[in-house]
């Protein structure tokens, strides 16, 4: 009997480390990049029809792997990038700090070597971490393909430091982009050429899964960064003629010659875009949105083919918007909803009930904090900015509709702006302040600011922005005039 007794200890060490590994949960994150939230059905499900349907009615694109994350989670209806550019969203998400502590306030510079991110934290924690995609966080190194600053990423070969490549190839070193140069030397995408293993979605959902199949039976935390629907806009075929037979009208809010708009609009040499509507580009986008989606259904596929669905956090959301039009402007940088507030969607079947809506708003700042209290991962060691709300996603409520007031910043110091539920304040050096009625006026076209009836609201807001700012370092402050 006495000779069992080593087989029995290892056997019982193994058991307990295996109950250990089934307890912890695993964490996968799919992000994509510029992310209209109209162009996500769950999204518009909670809009109404004239808010759904911006370029007229019907003009949709359908997401049904998007809404089934929704639908079998909760859905943040208020969730704001801390800025609405790629390279300080992107860093206040990894770290739960806002972008000025980073050392990436603006695109292309890379973060602090002293940075925690998320990523390091869970890997100290015994998980496998791995990052696929866009990371935008190494500075202007371009493609950058594997950084050596891994921030706890620990599988990051097909991690790309920035550029929007629409065709890759692996070699035996590693990945490459499979475009050619034109005669301007720009890189040209052949849309008659690429096909589903080589464009870039397809390509890194691809790499994605292949991770996920050798880290499957352990804990493990692995981020998926789709560069699309950020332009570019083109797809692969099918998806670049699929919406042909569409045709987008002109937004309401586009800008007319005479309209009053604010002063943080009109950024230096950045014109109203008063030219008719792009079809073929909007098409295009519809395309490359499509295509996340259908990707996503192979993930989705791929966890419940496992039994992986249960135990595994699954989260989509985006970096920032892209306004497509609205108030004439495109893609990003502006504190309008469609520019910066995102996309988030969260399943968690052992702890967070389905159909699910937090109203409340958040900012990426709370993104670190509060995943890893959903987790149950110690944070007392480390300090963040953002709030660990992981009581509002597991709690037994439906829904959570307490207010909060949020601060979101401007890249380069232009403007900021304190976001509750219902209302946004905008500060500026270059204009008045602005105070819009997200309830009332969904289209924010309205400034409210000097209305007798808005006084106590404009006053609460202005009394939560400038403690934030104080306590943030936020760079506007020193600058006066706000």
């Amino acid at each position: 009997m006495m000779k069992t007794y080593p087989l029995v200890t290892a056997l019982v060490l193994f058991c307990s480390c295996l109950l250990q590994a089934q307890d912890k949960p695993n964490l996968l994150i799919i992000h994509t990049d510029e992310h209209n939230l109209r162009t996500i059905g769950a999204y518009r499900n909670t809009m109404s029809e004239e808010q759904a349907m911006m370029w007229g009615k019907d003009v949709i694109v359908e997401t049904p792997h998007l809404d089934r994350i929704a639908n079998e989670g909760v859905l943040c209806k208020n969730w704001y990038a801390t800025s609405p550019v790629c390279t300080p969203s992107r860093a206040s998400m990894m770290t739960g700090l806002y972008p000025v502590a980073t050392g990436s306030p603006v695109n292309d510079m890379p973060l602090n070597d002293d940075v925690i991110t998320f990523g390091q934290i869970l890997k100290d924690n015994g998980y496998s971490t791995s990052y696929v995609g866009k990371w935008h966080l190494d500075g202007e190194d371009k493609p950058g393909f594997a950084p050596k600053r891994k921030f706890g990423f620990e599988h990051n070969r097909y991690m790309i430091n920035r550029g929007h490549w629409k065709a890759l190839k692996e070699e035996e070193n590693g990945v490459i982009v499979d475009q050619k140069k034109n005669k301007k030397g720009h890189m040209v995408f052949d849309q008659d050429k690429v096909d589903e293993k080589s464009f870039t979605t397809d390509f890194l959902v691809d790499r994605a899964l292949k991770i996920l199949e050798q880290d499957k039976d352990k804990p493990f935390c692995l981020m998926l960064s789709i560069p699309d629907p950020h332009g570019p806009n083109q797809v692969r075929a099918p998806y670049n003629t699929m919406y042909d037979h569409l045709t987008f009208e002109e937004p309401r809010t586009i800008y007319k010659e005479g309209d009053l708009s604010p002063g943080w609009v009109a950024r230096k040499g950045k014109k109203h875009n008063t030219k008719p509507i792009k079809q073929n580009a909007m098409r295009q986008y519809y395309g490359m949105v499509k295509c996340i989606d259908d990707n996503v259904g192979r993930i989705l596929k791929f966890l419940e083919d496992n039994d992986l669905e249960k135990n595994t956090i699954v989260i989509f959301t985006s970096d920032h918007g892209d306004l497509l039009r609205e108030h004439g402007k495109d893609n990003k940088g502006l504190p309008y909803e469609m520019s910066a507030r995102v996309a988030f969607m969260l399943r968690y079947p052992s702890k967070i009930k389905k159909n699910k809506t937090i109203q409340k708003a958040f900012s990426m700042a709370d993104f670190t904090p509060t995943i890893l209290g959903i987790m149950g991962v110690d944070q007392s060691a480390y300090t963040f900015h953002g709030a660990n709300a992981a009581k509002d996603f597991t709690s037994k409520k439906s829904v959570i509709d307490m207010d909060r007031t949020v601060y979101i910043t401007n890249a380069r110091s232009k403007w900021v702006a304190a976001v509750d539920a219902r209302y946004k304040l905008v500060v500026s050096p270059s204009d008045e302040p602005w105070l819009f009625d997200l309830e009332k006026d969904p289209d924010e076209l309205v400034n409210y600011y000097n209305d007798p009836e808005y006084k106590s609201i404009a006053k609460r807001l202005k009394d939560e922005l400038y403690p934030q700012m104080k306590e943030f370092d936020e760079p506007l402050l020193k600058k006066g005039g706000i």
